[in-house]
């Protein structure tokens, strides 16, 4: 099931194109807002499914910290920074927080994979890009380095598409500060082709 355009363009980080975070969400998440998931190691926890917010609240409050919890449509990495359980906000288990929370990480991510394969143009690498972006949202580690909690390298140069298909460079924002809304989404700054990436068998139905 897609992801509403919708909510896409109220709540998603401009960073990230539109089809970008409809890739993302579809690649790595779920449709269900209050969707739980509890990682011991290579074990799956199970947990019952949380009928309302208070539930699915308790459950993450009772593994975090002892296990690695995904929460929400974007299946955002809980406990970042967060030393009380208590401290946890029920504002990742709303559809439009989490997606706004889960792309600004996914963004920082992007960045950082970006920058390591020397903020390329080429349009052929962004879908090997846009893998190891996702493989290092699912396991928190990119080339060694825990991509959560690293510094956000910053504005990248990347490739723009006009209308016409012509290719021209434009500077990709930085990571947008907490409750800065997002910028109309003709205005973000990335635009990276993502058409390969649909079609990448290894990506369809992880």
């Amino acid at each position: 099931m897609p992801i509403d355009a919708d909510l896409i363009h109220r709540c998603a980080d401009p960073s990230l194109t539109p089809a970008i975070v409809e890739t993302f969400v579809k690649t790595v998440g779920s449709t269900d807002p209050l969707s739980i998931t509890v990682r011991s190691g290579n074990r799956i926890v199970l947990v019952p499914a949380a009928k309302t917010p208070d539930e699915a609240l308790a459950t993450i409050r009772a593994h975090v910290g002892q296990a690695v919890v995904r929460v929400g449509i974007t299946q955002y990495p809980v406990g970042i920074g967060i030393k009380d359980p208590s401290g946890i906000s029920p504002d990742l288990l709303d559809a439009c927080s989490n997606l706004r929370l889960g792309t600004a990480l996914f963004g920082k991510v992007w960045r950082i994979v970006l920058k390591w394969y020397g903020n390329p143009t080429d349009e052929g690498v962004m879908p090997q890009v846009f893998d190891d972006a996702i493989e290092a949202w699912r396991t928190g580690v990119f080339e060694g380095a825990a991509v959560f909690n690293a510094a956000d390298p910053g504005p990248s140069i990347v490739r723009k598409v006009n209308n016409s298909g012509a290719a021209e460079t434009a500077e990709e924002p930085s990571e947008r500060s907490p409750g800065t809304p997002p910028a109309p989404p003709n205005e973000a700054g990335i635009r990276i082709d993502l058409s390969a990436v649909g079609g990448r068998e290894r990506l369809i139905g992880q």
